[in-house]
């Protein structure tokens, strides 16, 4: 069944009511609008698919004049919605003239019904499709240069506490309840919360992955809802948000705590009532996605402390389940670190080096306060400055957080070496927890989630 609105605006009540009954066979819904005031008032707040729209109204019937200012007003307030014109007075100028304005079509009165109701659902379709490549086109700029090394087929999953994680997770999968996934940094939690999604109902739509640390507080709207051009000074152009781009799909919320207090109330909104407005306009839209949230904080605690609301994490921890740190699976380190020498391997197109066994043992003794991540990197690094066949355990150069950092008194260090040394070294004395070493360096969480990014070590 077809659900697409259409607006159709004429002042002739008889057109009216024959496009009403042509196009309600055809399983339209139509809102109809006399005059162009009607029609703009309108568009502002309600969202339709296709404009229907005749050149002239009662104050001029013949120039087009009308219908012309009118097709440019209407995309002033939405540039890609399609205007099909229509006029008794046909001439190619005012043909021309309309599809410079905007209009993606020109039907002249009086119409032929097979005519109209193919142009309406080919333009229909055409936005539809124009729209779905916007999303993608941003969702990929968004989503460009992540890697998860540890892939859906690649889980490694040998160890008590991860068998029987992922099982609930494989049954969670089926539902579309919101789930809470806990833990410390580096554990995994967004591949997994990608996991969920590929054994999801929603798997052939977007799995979108926000880290809410990072996002300034004044864009929270602009990045979660998208924003229209104009809205502000710096909106050059439209702007589609993290929820329309996972519609239909799955949101995965991660860093949950560091979302501003005066932002949780918005975020509550949309989750309790399924719809959200794009900055700038005041048309609501559905946000039909389904919530997976991740944190390494204790909610509890900030709950107590009023920097998150209570209200807001009942919406998100329908279920709730903690991911063990990399300490508390010590049958999946060998072959986690065997995968990873894989994969950078393949990427870098070098020789995958053995691990001995002495190397093995060091890395199940290891506190790995990094966790997964810091595994990851540590195999990428041995690849390129252990140039054996073997890496034993003197190349792995572990050393525990604070018995070993590296020092920032080499006189031949630059300022970013400096810098980069001091935010490892601050990470590891809070063992990952990226807010308490970004209050510790007296950094916002934007500031210090952008010289994350800038050392690679997000």
């Amino acid at each position: 069944m077809n659900n697409s609105k259409i607006l159709i605006a004429d002042d002739d009540i008889n057109i009216i009511a024959s496009l009403k009954y042509i196009l309600s066979e055809e399983n339209f819904d139509i809102l109809a609008m006399t005059t162009p005031q009607a029609v703009l008032e309108n568009l502002k707040n309600t969202s339709v698919d296709l404009v229907l729209l005749d050149m002239n109204f009662q104050q001029d019937t013949t120039s087009g004049a009308e219908g012309l200012q009118l097709v440019e007003a209407i995309k002033k307030l939405d540039e890609n919605l399609p205007i099909i014109v229509m006029t008794g007075w046909a001439t190619i100028d005012i043909a021309v003239d309309a599809m410079r304005a905007g209009a993606v079509d020109f039907i002249q009165k009086p119409w032929n019904n097979e005519r109209i109701i193919s142009a309406i659902k080919t333009q229909i379709k055409l936005a539809k499709s124009d729209r779905k490549l916007l999303r993608l086109s941003q969702e990929n700029k968004l989503l460009s240069g992540q890697f998860f090394p540890e892939s859906k087929e690649q889980i490694i999953a040998q160890s008590p506490a991860m068998q029987q994680l992922m099982s609930t997770l494989s049954d969670l999968a089926k539902s579309d309840m919101s789930i809470l996934l806990t833990g410390d940094n580096g554990t995994g939690k967004s591949m997994l919360a990608s996991y969920v999604h590929k054994l999801s109902t929603r798997a052939n739509n977007s799995f979108v992955p926000v880290n809410m640390g990072a996002i300034p507080e004044s864009l929270f709207e602009s990045e979660m809802f998208g924003h229209v051009k104009g809205a502000f000074t710096d909106a050059k152009e439209n702007r589609i948000g993290r929820f329309e781009m996972a519609e239909q799909g799955t949101l995965f919320l991660d860093e949950l705590a560091n979302i501003p207090i005066a932002q949780q109330a918005k975020l509550l909104r949309v989750l309790e009532e399924q719809k959200y407005e794009v900055v700038g306009s005041s048309k609501s839209q559905t946000a039909d996605v389904r919530i997976i949230s991740a944190t390494n904080c204790d909610l509890a605690k900030a709950i107590d402390e009023q920097r998150f609301r209570q209200d807001l994490f009942y919406r998100l921890n329908t279920i709730q389940l903690r991911v063990p740190s990399l300490n508390e699976r010590i049958e999946d380190i060998k072959p986690l670190a065997e995968h990873f020498l894989q994969v950078f391997s393949i990427k870098y197109n070098l020789p995958i080096p053995e691990l001995s066994d002495d190397a093995v043992a060091q890395l199940q003794q290891y506190s790995w306060p990094g966790n997964i991540r810091e595994l990851s990197h540590l195999m990428e690094r041995l690849l390129f400055t252990c140039k054996k066949t073997t890496i034993t355990a003197r190349d792995l150069l572990l050393q525990e957080a604070g018995k070993g950092t590296e020092s920032i008194e080499d006189t031949t260090l630059s300022m970013e070496d400096i810098e980069q040394r001091v935010l490892i070294n601050r990470l590891k004395h809070h063992r990952g927890n990226a807010t308490e070493t970004a209050k510790s360096l007296g950094l916002s969480r934007s500031g210090f989630y952008r010289r994350m990014s800038k050392y690679g070590l997000d």
